[in-house]
């Protein structure tokens, strides 16, 4: 249900194609389990969704985000979590761009195959948050490796990935004249880690989406895994962050349609008092205005795409387009559970667990107040409040 008939049609009806394998069955039983979705995530993988973005010489499809953001709609919107598997589209980017020839060489043949996944990224810590700069984790260089010291905290998929994109601090904040110089990144090879300095706790949260604590004690690090410049890591992980906020952008939008799917179908089938409840203004219009709201957020995501994959300027783009999606898919989703009544609680119609899903976003990669702050501040020209 869109007015937008674009130009990645194709791409929609394979992803679509590929989907209605796995159908709400599937995922209601992964949820149900706390498991990962491993068939659906393979499927993927050996259909070359998982790499759209690599390079057509390493084995992948050559795409730009606005083409990986149409499979990650489109798995959403079909009723599943791209939060399974989005790390591996976003994590890509810092690679891609700033890797050397011989790490691109070395890792993206065998990411595009299925071999290896990349699908987690360490940057978050549990007493510095979204300020990034503050981090604790240190990567001291000796010899011919780095040692890393410190804590992670809401790390998704580690047990689902092959490798970790790791942000450190190698040159102490005190030492640097900004606050985002001395930060590096690291190829982590996680089964290596696990066995050499790296401890992992898994959280349980309210959705089912893997996340851990982890814990690094002399954890060493061959230092040809350092990506790019030393010291230059912030810079790098600001065009994931970009992609992941657009990503998450798409799965929202994805979401909200499936919202606005789901509920059109139930109010136009739902007798109350001898007629369907669709026909009662106070219901059409909380899912006409979430419609409304998917598309114009739809369209941000567009613009954020299309910025990214010109290596343009996007962080303006890619945090409006996040919060629109974000806000979109749960007005959706309030009206779809509201109108659904006690059956909106029942797991059979799987709109209690969409509805958890999608609640995340507002929290996370990045909260809302955040993004508001990022505009006033970076847009706007206001008094920095932090």
């Amino acid at each position: 249900m869109s007015t937008t008939q674009d130009k990645y049609q194709d791409i929609r009806d394979a992803v679509r194609a590929l989907c209605a394998e796995y159908p709400d069955e599937y995922f209601r039983k992964v949820d149900e389990k706390r498991a990962y979705p491993e068939e659906f995530v393979d499927a993927l993988t050996k259909a070359g969704w998982m790499a759209a973005l690599i390079p057509q010489e390493y084995g992948g499809s050559g795409l730009g985000l606005t083409e990986a953001s149409v499979i990650m709609e489109e798995v959403n919107r079909a009723g599943g979590n791209s939060g399974a598997c989005h790390g591996q589209m976003y994590n890509m980017n810092t690679l891609l761009r700033h890797g050397s020839k011989a790490q691109k060489e070395f890792y993206l043949p065998k990411i595009a195959s299925g071999e290896w996944r990349l699908q987690s990224m360490g940057v978050t810590e549990p007493t510095t948050g979204t300020d990034t700069t503050k981090i604790k984790t240190t990567a001291v260089k000796k010899g011919d490796r780095y040692v890393v010291n410190g804590q992670k905290v809401w790390i998704s998929r580690i047990q689902h990935s092959d490798f970790m994109i790791l942000l450190a601090r190698t040159t102490p904040l005190a030492d640097v004249k900004k606050k985002s110089e001395g930060l590096s990144i690291f190829m982590v090879d996680l089964r290596q880690a696990e066995k050499s300095g790296m401890t992992v706790r898994p959280i349980l949260n309210m959705v089912n989406h893997e996340t851990n604590e982890l814990f690094f004690e002399n954890l060493e690090i061959p230092a040809e895994n350092l990506i790019g410049e030393e010291g230059q890591g912030f810079k790098y992980i600001l065009d994931g962050l970009n992609a992941e906020r657009t990503l998450i952008a798409a799965e929202c939008i994805g979401d909200g349609y499936w919202f606005i799917d789901r509920v059109s179908k139930y109010v136009k089938d739902r007798i109350v008092f001898g007629r369907p409840i669709g026909q009662n203004q106070g219901v059409q219009f909380p899912i006409a205005e979430a419609y409304i709201e998917v598309e114009a957020a739809s369209l941000m995501r567009w613009k954020a795409c299309e910025l990214f994959d010109a290596h343009q300027p996007c962080g303006a783009q890619a945090n409006m387009a996040k919060y629109l999606a974000a806000k979109a898919s749960w007005e959706a989703a309030n009206a779809c559970i509201q109108f659904h009544g006690g059956f909106g609680f029942a797991c059979e119609y799987d709109v209690e667990r969409k509805f958890r899903e999608t609640r995340l976003y507002q929290v996370a990669p990045i909260s809302t107040n955040l993004i508001l702050s990022y505009v006033a501040e970076h847009i706007l020209g206001l008094p920095r409040s932090f």
